[in-house]
């Protein structure tokens, strides 16, 4: 092999080996912070009790994050990129758009995190985020479906933009009266609107 050749593959190896450490990194970074959120709030919590939490320099955290809150939001963006193209990955074949039973359950289950995101002025933040997953998600769904033949590119994407905001709407409508309706209900109950939207 070319000694050029042997250069540039030992250079994307090491490259490889950066991004499979700064991965791991960030994710022990998330796991300390989600962990101390199951204890205290947000405000109570230091960026030197994550990184003593995760074994990491305080270099290297702001290598990567701005503050604690940067660093959750992280954490909820792979989750929302998990999830908003969970159905397709899997090959659901059911005519849902979005997981909605099981992000609802998850979310349910994480209510401090929700408030971390209230006390920290970050969940229109998050729902920003939340926005632009679950618009491309939906807008996959909707092609899987068959559903989006007879529509132009920006109709398309007007109404996965749509769909998505309903989403996040009655995410933040369930969430704020404290959960009360199963995930299961919220999930039929979307696809009722989803579906007669698109009928």
């Amino acid at each position: 092999m070319p000694k050029a050749s042997q250069g540039k593959k030992l250079n994307t190896m090491k490259k490889r080996a950066t991004d499979r450490r700064t991965r791991r990194t960030c994710e022990r970074l998330g796991m300390a912070l989600l962990e101390l959120l199951q204890d205290r709030p947000i405000r109570q919590i230091t960026v030197q009790q994550v990184l003593d939490r995760a074994l990491v320099g305080r270099s290297t955290f702001y290598l990567h994050f701005r503050d604690k809150e940067d660093l959750l939001l992280s954490q909820l963006e792979v989750f929302l990129e998990t999830t908003s193209l969970w159905l397709s990955r899997n090959g659901d074949k059911s005519r849902r758009v979005a997981p909605v039973a099981e992000m609802f359950e998850h979310l349910g289950n994480q209510k401090k995190i929700y408030r971390a995101l209230q006390e920290s002025d970050r969940l229109n933040a998050f729902f920003d985020l939340a926005q632009d997953h679950f618009t491309r998600g939906i807008e996959l769904r909707l092609r899987e479906s068959g559903k989006a033949a007879k529509l132009t590119r920006s109709e398309l994407r007007a109404r996965a933009t749509a769909l998505a905001g309903s989403l996040l709407a009655l995410l933040r409508w369930w969430m704020d009266r404290g959960a009360k309706e199963s995930p299961k209900m919220m999930d039929e109950t979307y696809h009722r609107m989803v579906w007669s939207g698109m009928a």
